[in-house]
């Protein structure tokens, strides 16, 4: 329920509503809009290739040799990017921040990035959708990537003065989500309500529990 309700303080009750899909409260760390079906791709770890594996240490005989090793990772960075595009692979919904060179780059080939997911928002995208995180593949370009959700929409939504997303996913089971806006004059009294419909739910849950058995 936790992530699939938005409370809006500052608006009356009236104002709130039922959105399909779900809704992130945070912004886009990078924007490109696109119309029709897309494909996105869940991270857990920096996209930018390390220059060493941990563990290793990394030495450099020169200032030349060192500024060489940062062009092979922008290089490699621009490829990663350039292939996402070329599977239609738009969104990176990613739960630690990426770094500027990834933003660069996504921008430029027209991939969105959303940034530091929680752990709770990534297994509520999982299940949605049936696909687990990626692994970066650093040096080996050859590696296809194994799994990208079915995206229906995507799209910045404004709640009074915050920016979120907001983002449509085909689901690959009988769970069809939904998430609820709910509004209200202050903090105090959406949370008297969200507690409310959570508890109201929670009993719907069991009633129907109790029937099926």
């Amino acid at each position: 329920f936790a992530e699939l309700h938005a409370a809006v303080p500052g608006l009356p009750l009236a104002s709130s509503r039922v959105l399909p899909g779900i809704v992130l409260r945070r912004d886009f760390a990078a924007y490109c809009p696109t119309d029709g079906e897309l494909r996105a791709l869940l991270v857990t770890e920096p996209l930018r290739p390390a220059l060493t594996a941990p563990g290793v240490e990394f030495v450099v005989d020169s200032e030349g040799q060192y500024q060489a090793s940062l062009r092979w990772i922008t290089k490699r960075t621009e490829a990663l990017m350039k292939y996402l595009q070329s599977i239609n692979v738009k969104l990176l919904l990613s739960s630690v921040k990426q770094e500027e060179v990834v933003i660069y780059y996504a921008k430029l080939y027209g991939v969105s990035v959303v940034e530091c997911l929680s752990s709770e928002e990534m297994a509520l995208i999982s299940e949605i959708t049936g696909v687990s995180p990626y692994t970066p593949f650093g040096d080996d370009m050859d590696r296809e990537i194994p799994e990208s959700a079915v995206v229906t929409f995507c799209r910045p939504l404004l709640l009074v003065s915050k920016r979120c997303v907001h983002i449509g996913f085909a689901s690959v089971c009988a769970f069809q989500p939904h998430c609820l806006i709910l509004c209200g004059p202050v903090d105090g009294v959406n949370e008297q309500h969200a507690a409310a419909l959570q508890d109201a739910f929670t009993m719907l849950q069991q009633l129907f529990k109790t029937i099926h058995q």
